[in-house]
């Protein structure tokens, strides 16, 4: 099936548009008046452009306020037709997308809608032209599918069909399965568009809160099949309707864009990708670290049990090992202080991950390396995050030259629960939908959560069996001067059997209020002895609803942005804690404040 994207989801002039929707991928575009109004291209320069870029223009639109008007307002609105017709004739586009009314003027009167319809599209097939008639979801009186279809189905004209619109279907609860039994051929164009589930005036949401398939809540790929069955066999086309997107940089947008109809594709069926990586776990995080912050991290690392194992051959990287939790601190990459750089996941099958990455059009490379040194595949996540994908045979660690030191046991830290990275705004959920779609995580949960210096989203992916855990977070507004001293902090978690014995070996923790205990306490009926080994440890706690429990504590802020998690999962408590987030943020403050 043809993959079409509208102008109006992405930024830029019109060029800019088109140009981005041709280096991703896609066979067409739906051109939106608005677009073609302050183009200074007449409307055969911009089929010409588009032709040069392969792209064909599959719908013209929207056409509004049309049907169930009085005789006059009809002359009016026909005249208005004819000239889109001129339009659409210059432009080489043959469908026209009529949105139900929402003007004062209509009313609701089914047969009078169809019969106006009906004589639209007369006037329209003369020109060899089609409507697609599509219910809003706030449209006056017509704000449906089922009703939309209704009053095709009554108009009966060959050159009269439906566009059916996946925000406007599902954001109105009202199930789709019908659908499937729709006349063929009188589907004349498909719109898909994410969204997450939200309690508000649809049409704001609509306007601000659409998404690319895979980012949201809604059932796409459902849909889909129930829409490929009436025999559907045109354009899949994105319409969407997004502040950021429409704000950023219009080609990352239109291959995050592509990126999400291909991943939605596979979903469905329809194109299948090559299959997820099966991982195994966390392999190592590699922290890249400058001059002063390298030995803080060192620091902290000797005081969290871990041992200086390797020495790259040829590089100023270390190999610092617990048990199966493994650090990389990376002096080569020129960046101040100290930020999570990459992180390595293992697979059976490493070049079988490049290719779906490849397929997802997202970077992907087998690193280049030097004699006798380890090549790795990598795929680059959104905020430019390494992501290595390494054997079962962990190959990489013959890169570095023992130090003579062993890994023991430490401090009892066993594995590597997860890694909490802090997404820049613009791309939170150009992020989710890469780890999700390229790595095959499970999207758990999305969280919000107040904290001192404003709202906090989280979401949380993982592997079915949680072998790769993942946390990412955003801040929802920032604006002004007044900011936190760390504005994009990054963490590993690692887990421990006995996290009170763990942490009365941690020199240095992050120090916890007591009113945070006194409120545990009063929340979930803690014994007081419990609650007096939680506070000596500055270990906070939750539980959620069937029982599982988290404990958890922290390392203070090293090389500027970075910290440590140190955490212990009772009776299957699948969470991250979320809910302590701000008392942890709260606690850094204060800790950077008091010069600590």
């Amino acid at each position: 099936m043809r993959r079409s994207i509208a102008t109006v989801c992405v930024s830029g002039t019109l060029d800019d548009k088109l140009t981005a929707a041709s280096a991703a991928g896609f066979d067409g575009i739906e051109l939106f008046e608005n677009d073609l109004v302050v183009s200074p291209w007449s409307p055969a320069e911009i089929r010409s452009r588009c032709a040069d870029l392969g792209l064909s223009i599959d719908l013209y639109q929207p056409f509004r306020d049309f049907e169930a008007v009085p005789a006059e307002l009809l002359e009016a609105n026909l005249r208005r037709a004819e000239r889109t017709f001129d339009v659409m004739e210059a432009l080489g586009t043959g469908t026209v997308l009529v949105c139900s009314s929402v003007s004062p003027a209509a009313v609701d009167d089914d047969g009078l809608a169809a019969e106006q319809l009906a004589l639209l599209a007369g006037r329209a097939a003369d020109r060899g032209i089609r409507i697609a008639y599509e219910a809003l979801a706030w449209g006056r009186h017509v704000s449906t599918w089922d009703h939309a279809w209704r009053v095709v189905r009554a108009a009966d004209h060959p050159a009269l069909g439906l566009c059916l619109d996946s925000f406007h279907i599902l954001s109105r609860e009202i199930s789709p399965a019908g659908i499937a039994d729709i006349t063929p051929g009188k589907i004349f164009f498909v719109q898909l568009a994410d969204a997450p589930h939200l309690r508000m005036d649809v049409l704001q949401w609509s306007r601000h809160h659409r998404l690319f398939p895979g980012q949201g809540a809604f059932d796409l790929a459902g849909l889909i099949t129930t829409i490929l069955t009436s025999g559907y066999d045109g354009p899949l086309s994105l319409e969407v309707f997004n502040d950021v997107f429409r704000q950023a940089d219009p080609a990352r947008t239109a291959v995050d864009a592509m990126r999400s109809l291909i991943a939605l594709e596979d979903r469905a069926g329809l194109r299948p990708l090559p299959p997820a990586p099966a991982l195994r776990g966390h392999a190592f995080t590699e922290f890249a670290v400058d001059g002063g912050s390298s030995p803080r991290l060192r620091e902290a690392l000797r005081g969290l049990g871990f041992t200086h194992t390797g020495q790259h051959r040829t590089k100023p990287v270390e190999l610092w090992e617990q048990s199966a939790c493994r650090v990389v601190l990376n002096s080569a990459v020129t960046r101040p202080g100290a930020a999570i750089s990459a992180f390595a996941v293992g697979t059976d099958d490493p070049a079988a991950a490049l290719h779906r990455a490849e397929a997802l059009r997202a970077p992907a490379r087998v690193s280049e390396h030097g004699p006798r040194e380890t090549s790795l595949a990598s795929v680059t996540a959104p905020d430019g995050t390494e992501v290595f994908v390494t054997g079962p045979d962990p190959a990489w660690r013959a890169d570095f030259l023992p130090t003579g030191d062993s890994p023991g046991a430490g401090i009892g830290l066993t594995v590597t629960d997860h890694i909490g990275l802090t997404q820049p705004f613009d791309h939170f959920d150009e992020a989710g939908l890469f780890y999700d779609s390229v790595l095959g995580l499970d999207r758990l949960a999305t969280e919000e959560f107040a904290a001192p210096f404003g709202l906090m989203r989280s979401r949380a992916l993982a592997t079915a069996g949680r072998e790769v855990r993942l946390a990412l977070t955003v801040a929802l507004l920032r604006r002004g001067e007044w900011a936190p001293g760390v504005p994009d902090p990054q963490h590993v978690a690692f887990a421990t059997e006995d996290i009170v014995a763990t942490a009365a070996r941690v020199p240095r923790r992050l120090t916890i209020p007591d009113n945070y205990y006194a409120d545990l306490a009063a929340r979930f009926a803690l014994p007081d002895a419990v609650v007096s080994t939680l506070r000596r440890h500055g270990i906070l706690y939750d539980r959620d609803a069937r029982g599982g429990e988290l404990l958890h504590f922290y390392t203070p802020v090293h090389g500027g942005r970075v910290f440590f998690e140190i955490i212990e999962r009772r009776a299957g408590y699948d969470g991250f804690g979320e809910v302590n987030a701000p008392v942890r943020m709260a606690a850094h403050r204060h800790l950077r404040l008091t010069g600590g």
